[in-house]
């Protein structure tokens, strides 16, 4: 009986192990493997077409490259605008602001538990060109010149949808970095203060080093997050004006719709492969610079 018993974490992982190759590493081979057919909707037949839906995404004239070009664009702006205002805002409210401190910190969280359609509702109302609150308010004070159509001009409508995007999830990302910050112990400052050391010395030396955990998760999360964003652009823009806001996910979605079955899948594996190497390489620089410091 001793020697069964020892035995029952193995048949544990061996059941783990087998119900994840059936659930998830077949499909993934099984997606790989379509992305070189010709399956659709329009025949009953699937054939192997090799290297063509490939050939198709990455041909001259295609506008598959533009979706590939906004997806990594709206991955690094929000990226950048997400760690960077969420990083001043958790110590903000950690070290600057004493007075009603969870009311602030519930206030800009609550964008984040916000379903995504509502936000998307809320800020097409206030970026709406004629009528919207923005507009209305920079003719109001005389700035004609920044009222702009938002999210029809095609020169704008990707920040404008990075911006809304920046909004909803800034507060998550603070409420990230502000748990860190508070697992710093105070004694480290009040040492660095008798040194002598102001405010930004005391950041650089001991807020960053030690908070960097904290921001290699946070930096992976935008990352992967951005690379498949999806229901923000398809509730604001649909992916338009023409082709300005469209990105994979939203690209995907409209191959597969249209029942071009083959070259969606195909899209989807080129999507898989850049979140793969994108986090593969962040995590790496992340722990480099962790030991570095």
């Amino acid at each position: 009986m001793k020697l069964r018993s020892q035995y029952y974490p193995f048949y544990f992982v061996l059941a783990a192990l087998a119900l994840y190759i059936v659930f998830f590493i077949i499909p993934s081979l099984s997606g790989i493997a379509y992305a070189f057919t010709d399956w659709s909707s329009y025949s009953n037949d699937v054939n192997f077409v090799g290297l063509a839906n490939f050939k198709t995404i990455f041909a001259p004239g295609e506008q598959y490259l533009k979706y590939i070009s906004n997806t990594l664009l709206f991955t690094l702006n929000t990226s950048v605008l997400k760690l960077v205002l969420g990083l001043a805002l958790a110590v903000l409210l950690n070290e600057g602001i004493k007075r009603f401190v969870h009311i602030y910190r519930t206030m800009i969280y609550l964008p984040a538990v916000l379903p995504t359609l509502v936000v998307a509702l809320i800020f097409k109302s206030i970026l709406n060109p004629s009528t919207g609150l923005l507009n209305t308010f920079f003719r109001s004070i005389g700035a004609d010149g920044m009222a702009k159509p938002w999210l029809v001009d095609p020169r704008v409508a990707l920040m404008s949808v990075i911006g809304v995007d920046t909004w909803k999830g800034v507060g998550y990302i603070m409420v990230i970095l502000l748990a860190g910050l508070q697992t710093i112990p105070r004694e480290y400052y009040e040492a660095a203060e008798v040194d002598g050391a102001n405010a930004w010395s005391r950041f650089r030396h001991i807020t960053f080093p030690l908070l960097m955990p904290a921001i290699s998760v946070v930096t992976v999360l935008n990352i992967l997050y951005g690379l498949r964003v999806f229901d923000i652009v398809y509730a604001l823009t649909n992916g338009g004006p023409g082709y300005a806001t469209e990105v994979l996910s939203t690209e995907i979605f409209k191959t597969f719709s249209q029942g071009q079955y083959g070259l969606g899948t195909a899209i989807s594996s080129i999507l898989f492969l850049i979140l793969v190497v994108a986090g593969y390489f962040v995590i790496r620089l992340m722990d480099r610079e962790r030991v570095r410091e």
